[in-house]
C-alpha cells in the first residue's frame, strides 16, 4: 500500500525530531507569536534561538556534531 505524503512527513519527523510541549497562561501565545512575528520569526524559531542560546549543547546537535 503506497503511503500518502502526510504518512511521509509525519514518519520524517518522527524519525528526526523530538517534539517539546509547553504551557503559558492564557493570553502569552498571542504576545509570543506576535513578538516572534515582529522578529520574523515563527513561533518554533523564536523558541529553539531563545534555546540555543541558553544551552550551547543544542547548537551542536543543530551541527550534527552531538547527540
Amino acid at each position: 500500500m503506497a503511503k500518502t505524503k502526510a504518512e511521509i512527513k509525519n514518519a520524517y519527523a518522527k524519525k528526526t525530531y523530538d517534539d517539546l510541549r509547553i504551557q503559558v497562561k492564557k493570553g502569552g501565545k498571542a504576545i509570543i507569536k506576535e513578538y516572534a512575528a515582529s522578529k520574523g520569526k515563527s513561533t518554533n524559531g523564536l523558541v529553539n534561538e531563545l534555546l540555543e542560546a541558553e544551552i550551547p549543547a543544542l547548537k551542536d546537535i543543530k551541527r550534527g556534531k552531538a547527540e
